[in-house]
């Protein structure tokens, strides 16, 4: 079935079948800038469980087998936890600086496991994402044609702040029997994640904006957060902006969630939204992620599983990290070769054959034999 140029990742919405005469004339073509072509190299970290897998069965020959100019700057050396089980303490410095250097990282998800012995280590996600100030994070939930879901059509993105409120890591214990742990909401990082959505929504004709809070009891905090949206609301009048509590979200959202377009929320809500978003649509081994910062972007899957009793199996769906590499591709402005790859992902779904499709979602295929489903439409 032939789609529009602009694709579902890019704009969202779900379109005629049938190109435009505008596109059919060619107009929509990409008209790169010099060195628009150029190799782009690109940060790989596999992570834990199921994701040096996927990164090795259907990531990368995917991507060498689209011919796109992409090069790897791989490191398998970074782990969630050690030999015996507790957290690595830290990111290993020449990773965070590759990412740097590159500006573009795809990435599989690192184990936080929960440490007996050292409950001040921060989960090694956390880490690099405040460290490369990645206070965005977007994931696009969407209805797959093939996957028999409760509700069809569904299409919704979510922009959380990324680096803040209850993932500031700020837990001591008062006295014996009591402990704080501190929520951090800031002005900036509001702001900035309210701006993201807003801009996002905006660029890509989407009608509305929902602030995703708990300020009838948080009302400081929370507060906060919802300062800054109604803030930038102001600033995009043809933006149908609205407010919801995060417990009655949750609840729309499994019976109504078709009111959903772009959802905004501060971080620990947006965790619980995401993976209700990612279910929706057929579960976490279908929704792309990305993490955004200023000059830096990290690319992972929507919902964060590492996915630990799949490893060594062969049976990991690689659809998540497909797609992200889809929008890491997108990011880079290598616009034909992402729009080949969504395309030929869609057309495995598309023809439903259960024996091409992995079987998280019904189908009877491993990881190598849904890749090469997928490499077959590529041609």
């Amino acid at each position: 079935m032939l789609r529009r140029a602009a694709s579902r990742l890019s704009r969202g919405a779900v379109s005629s079948p049938w190109p435009s005469a505008v596109q059919a004339r060619g107009l929509m073509a990409y008209v790169p800038s010099p060195g628009d072509g150029a190799a782009k190299k690109v940060t790989l970290i596999p992570g834990d469980g199921v994701g040096p897998e996927l990164c090795d069965k259907a990531v990368v020959p995917l991507i060498e087998a689209l011919g796109a100019p992409i090069e790897w700057e791989r490191f398998d050396d970074i782990s969630g936890a050690n030999e015996h089980g507790e957290p690595h303490e830290e990111v290993p410095a020449h990773v965070v600086e590759s990412i740097r250097r590159n500006h573009v990282c795809l990435k599989g998800v690192l184990y936080t496991p929960l440490s007996k012995t050292n409950t001040s280590t921060q989960s090694l996600n956390v880490q690099l994402r405040k460290q490369l100030d990645l206070s965005v994070n977007l994931i696009h939930g969407f209805s797959i044609p093939g996957i028999k879901t409760r509700f069809d059509d569904i299409d919704i993105v979510v922009i959380r702040e990324n680096t803040e409120g209850e993932y500031s890591g700020l837990e001591h214990e008062v006295v014996p029997g009591v402990v704080e742990s501190l929520k951090v909401i800031t002005e900036k990082k509001s702001l900035r994640t309210a701006e993201y959505a807003f801009e996002f929504a905006f660029l890509n004709s989407r009608k509305s904006v929902t602030a995703v809070h708990k300020a009838n009891i948080m009302k400081v905090g929370d507060g906060e957060f919802l300062k800054a949206c109604r803030t930038v609301a102001e600033r995009y009048p043809s933006i149908n902006y609205n407010e919801m509590i995060v417990d009655n979200t949750c609840m729309q959202l499994v019976s109504r969630p078709h009111q959903f377009d772009v959802m905004v929320t501060p971080n620990l809500y947006g965790n619980l939204v995401c993976n209700i978003v990612a279910g929706l649509c057929g579960g976490v081994g279908l929704c792309p992620g990305s993490n955004i910062g200023d000059g830096v972007a990290v690319f992972e899957q929507g919902a964060r599983h590492v996915a630990k009793d799949l490893t060594g199996s062969g049976m990991g769906n690689p659809t998540a990290l497909l797609l992200s590499a889809v929008m890491m591709l997108r990011h880079v402005k290598l616009y034909n070769f992402s729009d080949k790859l969504e395309e030929a992902i869609m057309q495995v779904y598309e023809d439903a054959d259960m024996t091409k499709l992995p079987r998280d979602v019904g189908g009877t295929a491993n990881t190598e034999t849904f890749t090469n489903a997928v490499a077959s439409k590529l041609s």
